[in-house]
């Protein structure tokens, strides 16, 4: 049939989707806070960067190692890399 989904594109198309909802988030929420911050009177924090970059920069991370995981590295394709690797392990 041609409406059955491909179980593994299904979880692929899953994986991005989420990807672009992170970064809407992302830019939502980082956005919300650097507003936050200039609206208030105490721009710099004692080392004199402004606070927001913290966590826009731990959130940062978090997001690329989510992406990687989407595009770069599926799941699909690094399942099926260990199971060549088995298989020629077997022989």
């Amino acid at each position: 049939m041609q409406n059955e989904k491909d179980p593994h594109m299904w979880e692929l198309a899953q994986s991005r989707v989420s990807v672009k909802y992170h970064i809407g988030t992302y830019i939502l929420v980082i956005s919300f806070l650097w507003v936050m911050w200039f609206l208030n009177g105490k721009r710099y924090t004692g080392n004199g960067f402004p606070w927001p970059v913290w966590p826009m920069m731990g959130w940062g991370i978090g997001m690329l190692f989510h992406f990687l995981g989407a595009y770069v590295f599926p799941k699909q394709r690094i399942v099926e890399q260990e199971y060549q690797r088995l298989t020629r392990n077997r022989s």
